[in-house]
C-alpha cells in the first residue's frame, strides 16, 4: 500500500516548494497545526490564518481576501467552521455556489466532521480526516493538494506536533471540551504566548477575574486546543486544599514514578520529575479555582520546559506568577452564543440580551439555556426578568451581576419545577452539598426505601435520574464531570452510584437561595447519610484516601459537624484521622477547630466523641508545630477526666500519652520521661505487653530516655521494644524499621559510630525495600544514615552532596519553614561552616533558628542550644568576643534548664571553654574544661567521644598555660583512647593529632 501510494505521487515534481494559507476556526488549531507542520516536512511554506470574520462582512469578501496572498487555500471545514458568525444556510449555499465555485483551483478543504456538510461543500472535495490515523491523513492531504508523497530529506525544525487524534501520554481528566465554547481566541493566543515566550525556566499565568466570568471554560479550552504541544495534561480542581494536593499527588503513578503513598511525598517526587524533565519534559498543569495562596511556592512545579496555568478569584497571584485579567465577552462573541444556543433569535434581540447580562458568559449560558430549551421568545424573557420579584438581590455574594441575570435563574428554577420536577429535587440535594465537584451518585448507596418520600424515585426510577441530570446539563446549571467517584475504579463498569458532577460556586449559591425549602434540612439528612455510608472506615489505608479527599469538602455544608448521630460523627473522626494520616495539617487543623466550635455546644467536654476529637486534634497541632496550643487542648483534657468520679482507665491512658508528647515537645523533658513511665506501666495492665499500642509506648520511654542524654538506657530500651515488634509485627513493618533507626541513632549519640553505620545501612536497604525510595520514613532514615557517615568519617565531599540533596527533599515535604526542615538544615548549616562556607553556614543557622524561636519560644532548650552553632560561626569569621558571649549564653542557660551533666549542656560547656581561651582567658578556660571533663566521664563514660573530645580540650588549654607536663599526660591518653574507640585514621584522632581544638555540633533534636 505504501509502494503504492508513493508511485502514485512520483508523477508530480517531488521537488516544487508551495505556499499555503490555512484557515481554520480557533477551535480546530490542533489540525491546522498538524496541517501545517506536515507541508512544512515536505518542505512547502505554511501560514496559518484563524477563520472568524465579522458577522456583518459578506463571506464573499472574506474569501476574497484568502486569495490575496496568491497562494492556494486549505479550509479547515468541521461545525465550528460554518457556525462562526452565526449565519444563514442560505448565505453559505450562495458562496458555495457562486464564489468559491469560480475559484475552485485556488481552494482545497479538509472535513473534521462526521456529520453531513452542506451540499455545495461538494465544489471544494473536502477529503475526510476525522476517523483516520496520522499516516492515511497525511496522504489522504497530499493526494487532495496534488502533491508528492515521497518525501525528500525532513527540514522540519524544533518540536513536531503531534496527530490531533492521538491523544497524549497522559491526560488528566481535563473537563470535556465544551461544544458552546465561543470566542476567546485573541485571549486564548495571548495565553499561548506568555506561556511560551520565557527564556528560561517553567512560565506559569494565572487566569484571574470575578466569578463566572468563564476562567474554568478558557482554561480547559487552552488544554483542548494546544494538547498536541503536550506529552503530558494533568487537571488539578484546586478549590480545595485536601483536593488539589490529593489530585496534584495522583499523577505520581501516572508519570510511572515510584512512590509512597503519602500525598506530601507523592508531591516532592511529582515536583522532582517536572523539574528534571523525565520522563517527559513537555507538560501542563492546570490548578482550577486555587484562590488560597498559602504554600504556593512548596507547590508549583519547578521546570524548563512545562507550563502551569492557574484559574483564581485571587488577584494576590500577581505576586507569584504572570497574571492575565479574564474580561467578560465582546458584544460580537455575546451575541454569537446566544444566537448559536438559541437558533430562533435574531442578532438585534440577541443585543438586547447581552446588554441586559453585561456580557458576563455564566449569565449568558443561563439565558440561552433558558431561551433555546424553552423556545421562549426574547420579548417575553425580557418582559419577564424585569417585571419579576427577585428575592436575591442586592446580596454582597452576587456583586457584578444584574438583577436581571438573578431574576432569570429564578425564571429558569420555575420552569424546572413546571416541567421536570424531579430536576429540582435533585439541584436542591446538590445543594446541601459544597460547590464544585459533587459525588452525586453516591446517594444510589442508600436503598430507595429508606429515602424521603419526595427523593425516593432515585432508587426506582434510573430513566428519570437521567432525565434529571440532563435537564440540568442542558439548562448549564451543572456540567457531568470526567472523573467517576473515588470507589469507582475498583467497581468494575461505571454506574449511577460512580457518577459526579461539578456546579459552579456562584451558580451554587444562587440555586441554594432559590430552592431553599422548608424540608431542606431532609435533604441535609440525606447527604449526611450519604457521607456516612460512603466512608470507607479506614482512613489509615492510603487507597482510601481519594474517598476521603472527595468526602471532607461537603461535611460542613450537609450539616454533619453538628449531627448527633454517632455514625456521621465517626465519620467526621475519619476525615481528621485521614488529614493526620496524609500530612494533611492544615486542612485537618481548620477541620478540627470547627468540630470543636460545634460539638462544644451539645457534647459533654469529657465524652468518648471529644475525647478522640481532642486526641487527633492534638497529633494534628503537633505535627504542624502548634505545640502550645496542643499542650493547652490536652491539659484541660486530662485534669477533666481526673477529676471524674470514676475516670475510664483507657481514656486516662490515651489522655495521658498525649499529654507526656506536649512536654516532650514543650522541652520539659523530665516531666515527659515521668508521665510516659505512668503510661507504660498503665498500658501493660491494661493492654498487655504485647499491644501495638503498648509497643509504641516502649518506644516513647526511650525517646525520652534519649532527649535527657541517657543513651545507653534508651538503647536498651529500643533494641527490647525492635525485639518484640521483629517478633510480633515482623522485621519489614513500618514499625520495626522506625525501631530500628531508632536503635542506630541510639549507637551514634554513644559513640558507637561503626555499629551505627552498619545498623543504619541494614535499616536503610530495608527502607527501600518496603516503603520505597521517597517515603517520609525513608526519608529520616537517610538522614540518620548521613550523619552515621559524616560521624564515621566518610569522604566529606559525598556527604555533602547527600546532605544538599535531603534538603530539598525536606524542604518539598515539610516547607521551608517548618519545624522538621529546621531539624536537618541545622545539621547542613553545622557542614558546610565545617568545610568553610561561612556564608550559607550563617543563612541556614538563621533560618533555622527563626522556625525555632518560633514554633518552641526563646527560652526552649534547642532555641538556647541553637546559640552554640551561632558562636561557631562567628568565631570561624574571627569575631572572638562575640563567640565567646553567645558561647556563654548557651551554656548556662541550657545548665539551667537541663542540668550540668546533661551531653548538650557539656557540648555547650566545650565550646565556652574553647571561647575563653581563643580570648586569652586561659585558666577559666582550663578551669571548665577539666570540670567539662569530670562530667563527662561520669554521664557519658570515659571513652565517648565527647568526652574524648573534653579531654583534648583540656590538654590545649594546659599546654596554653605551660603545663606541659601534664598537658601530655592527657594528650598521650586520649590519643591511645580515640585510636581504640574510632580508629587511627578517624578525623577526631588526626585532628587531635595534629593538636586542632575540639568544638562541639549542636544536633536540633526534636524526636
Amino acid at each position: 500500500m505504501a509502494a503504492q501510494r508513493q508511485s502514485a505521487g512520483s508523477g508530480v515534481d517531488e521537488y516544487r516548494s508551495e505556499h499555503f494559507v490555512i484557515a481554520f476556526p480557533g477551535y480546530n488549531r490542533p489540525w491546522a497545526t498538524w496541517i501545517a507542520r506536515r507541508l512544512e516536512a515536505y518542505r512547502h511554506t505554511t501560514t496559518l490564518y484563524r477563520w472568524n470574520p465579522p458577522r456583518e462582512e459578506p463571506l464573499e469578501t472574506a474569501f476574497a481576501d484568502l486569495l490575496l496572498s496568491g497562494s492556494r487555500v486549505i479550509l479547515v471545514l468541521s461545525d465550528w467552521f460554518f457556525q462562526l458568525g452565526p449565519r444563514r444556510e442560505g448565505e453559505w449555499n450562495d458562496v458555495l455556489r457562486g464564489y468559491l465555485r469560480e475559484h475552485a483551483d485556488r481552494f482545497a478543504a479538509v472535513n473534521l466532521t462526521n456529520r453531513t456538510l452542506l451540499p455545495a461543500t461538494t465544489v471544494l472535495q473536502p477529503v475526510d480526516l476525522w476517523a483516520v490515523g496520522a499516516e492515511e491523513a497525511e496522504w489522504r492531504l497530499l493526494t487532495r493538494l496534488g502533491l508528492s508523497t515521497s518525501a525528500p530529506e525532513r527540514t522540519l525544525g524544533g518540536v513536531e506536533s503531534r496527530y490531533p487524534n492521538d491523544p497524549p501520554v497522559v491526560w488528566g481528566e481535563v473537563p470535556l471540551r465544551n461544544p458552546r465554547f465561543t470566542g476567546r481566541d485573541d485571549l486564548l493566543m495571548e495565553l499561548q504566548q506568555r506561556l511560551t515566550d520565557v527564556d528560561q525556566g517553567v512560565s506559569a499565568c494565572a487566569l484571574v477575574g470575578m466569578p463566572g466570568i468563564g476562567k474554568t471554560q478558557l482554561a480547559a479550552e487552552y488544554a483542548h486546543r494546544f494538547t498536541p504541544d503536550y506529552d503530558v495534561v494533568w487537571w488539578v480542581p484546586s478549590d480545595q486544599r485536601g483536593t488539589l494536593r490529593e489530585r496534584y499527588g495522583e499523577l505520581a503513578p501516572e508519570l510511572g514514578l515510584r512512590t509512597g503513598s503519602e500525598t506530601g511525598e507523592r508531591i516532592r517526587v511529582v515536583r522532582e520529575a517536572l523539574r528534571r524533565g523525565e520522563p517527559y519534559g513537555r507538560w501542563l498543569l492546570v490548578f482550577d479555582g486555587w484562590d488560597d495562596l498559602d504554600g504556593a511556592d512548596v507547590l508549583l512545579p519547578p521546570g524548563q520546559t512545562g507550563h502551569v496555568l492557574v484559574t483564581s478569584r485571587n488577584r494576590d497571584w500577581g505576586r507569584v506568577v504572570d497574571v492575565v485579567d479574564v474580561p467578560g465577552f465582546r458584544r460580537y462573541e455575546s451575541i454569537s452564543y446566544l444566537m448559536r444556543r438559541a437558533p430562533h433569535i435574531t442578532a438585534a434581540e440577541a443585543e438586547r440580551v447581552s446588554v441586559e447580562h453585561r456580557d458576563v458568559p455564566l449569565p449568558l449560558a443561563q439565558a440561552a439555556a433558558l431561551l433555546g430549551e424553552s423556545h421562549m421568545p426574547v420579548t417575553e424573557y425580557m418582559r419577564l426578568v424585569r417585571d419579576s420579584v427577585n428575592p436575591i438581590s442586592g446580596r454582597a455574594e452576587f456583586e457584578g451581576y444584574s438583577d436581571a441575570s438573578l431574576t432569570s435563574w429564578s425564571i429558569m428554577i420555575n420552569r424546572l419545577r413546571a416541567t421536570q420536577p424531579q430536576s429540582v429535587e435533585l439541584l436542591t440535594l446538590a445543594t446541601c452539598f459544597a460547590p464544585g465537584r459533587i459525588p452525586i451518585g453516591l446517594v444510589h448507596g442508600i436503598p430507595a426505601g429508606e429515602l424521603p418520600e419526595n427523593l425516593a424515585w432515585i432508587g426506582r426510577d434510573p430513566a428519570g435520574w437521567t432525565r434529571a441530570l440532563d435537564a440540568l446539563v442542558n439548562y448549564s446549571v451543572i456540567t457531568r464531570d470526567t472523573r467517576t467517584a473515588a470507589d469507582a475504579s475498583s467497581s468494575g463498569e461505571p454506574s449511577p452510584r460512580h457518577e459526579t458532577i461539578h456546579m459552579h460556586r456562584l451558580v451554587h449559591d444562587v440555586a441554594g437561595r432559590l430552592t431553599t425549602a422548608e424540608d431542606r434540612e431532609t435533604y441535609r439528612r440525606v447527604v449526611r447519610r450519604v457521607l456516612a455510608e460512603a466512608d470507607p472506615g479506614q482512613p489509615l489505608e492510603a487507597a482510601n484516601w481519594p474517598r476521603y479527599a472527595e468526602l471532607l469538602p461537603h461535611l460542613e455544608p450537609s450539616g454533619a459537624l453538628i449531627s448527633t448521630n454517632a455514625r456521621v460523627q465517626a465519620t467526621v473522626l475519619n476525615c481528621l484521622r485521614y488529614c493526620l494520616r496524609a500530612g494533611e495539617y492544615v486542612l485537618g487543623r481548620q477541620l478540627a477547630e470547627r468540630v470543636r466550635q460545634e460539638w462544644s455546644e451539645f457534647l459533654a467536654p469529657d465524652s468518648r466523641a471529644m475525647l478522640e476529637l481532642t486526641t487527633q486534634q492534638g497529633n494534628i497541632l503537633r505535627n504542624s508545630g502548634h505545640f502550645r496550643t496542643a499542650y493547652e487542648l490536652d491539659r484541660s483534657m486530662l485534669e477533666r477526666l481526673r477529676a471524674g468520679a470514676e475516670p475510664d482507665q483507657h481514656a486516662l491512658l490515651t489522655a495521658s500519652n498525649s499529654y507526656a508528647q506536649d512536654l516532650h515537645y514543650l522541652g520539659q523533658y523530665r516531666e515527659s520521661l515521668q508521665l510516659q513511665r505512668e503510661v507504660l506501666e498503665n498500658a501493660l495492665l491494661l493492654r498487655g505487653p504485647e499491644d501495638y499500642t503498648t509497643l509504641t509506648n516502649r518506644h516513647n520511654v526511650a525517646l525520652a530516655l534519649r532527649m535527657l542524654g541517657r543513651y545507653a538506657e534508651a538503647y536498651e530500651m529500643d533494641v527490647e521494644t525492635l525485639r518484640m515488634r521483629e517478633s510480633l509485627l515482623r522485621s519489614r513493618h513500618a514499625a520495626t524499621l522506625y525501631s530500628g533507626t531508632a536503635c542506630a541513632r541510639d549507637l551514634r549519640l554513644m559513640g558507637r559510630y561503626r555499629d551505627a553505620l552498619a545498623r543504619q545501612e541494614l535499616g536503610m536497604r530495608l527502607h527501600v525495600q518496603v516503603l520505597g525510595a521517597q517515603h517520609p520514613q525513608t526519608l529520616w532514615a537517610r538522614y540518620n544514615l548521613v550523619l552515621c557517615e559524616r560521624r564515621a568519617g566518610s569522604p566529606h565531599q559525598e556527604v555533602g552532596r547527600v546532605m544538599a540533596s535531603l534538603l530539598e527533599q525536606f524542604e518539598q515535604t515539610y516547607g521551608g519553614a517548618h519545624h522538621q526542615t529546621a531539624v536537618f538544615q541545622t545539621d547542613y548549616a553545622n557542614y558546610l561552616r565545617e568545610h568553610g562556607d561561612l556564608g550559607q553556614a550563617r543563612d541556614h543557622l538563621d533560618q533555622a533558628s527563626a522556625v525555632f524561636r518560633s514554633v518552641l519560644g526563646p527560652a526552649h532548650p534547642i532555641t538556647t542550644g541553637m546559640l552554640s552553632n551561632a558562636g561557631l560561626v562567628l568565631q570561624a569569621a574571627g569575631e572572638r568576643a562575640e563567640a565567646m558571649a553567645v558561647f556563654e549564653s548557651a551554656y548556662a542557660g541550657l545548665a539551667v534548664t537541663l542540668g550540668q551533666d546533661h551531653p548538650w549542656v557539656l557540648g555547650c560547656a566545650l565550646n565556652a571553654a574553647r571561647g575563653r581561651n581563643f580570648n586569652d582567658r586561659l585558666e577559666d578556660a582550663a578551669e571548665l574544661s577539666r570540670d567539662t571533663l569530670r562530667r563527662a566521664r561520669h554521664a557519658l563514660g570515659e571513652d565517648h567521644p565527647l568526652t574524648l573530645s573534653a579531654q583534648t580540650a583540656l590538654a590545649a588549654d594546659l599546654r596554653s598555660l605551660r603545663e606541659r607536663t601534664e598537658a601530655d599526660k592527657q594528650e598521650e591518653d586520649v590519643l591511645q583512647r580515640l585510636t581504640r574507640a574510632l580508629g587511627a585514621q578517624h578525623p577526631h584522632t588526626l585532628s587531635a593529632q595534629r593538636r586542632v581544638r575540639p568544638y562541639w555540633d549542636f544536633e536540633a533534636a526534636m524526636g
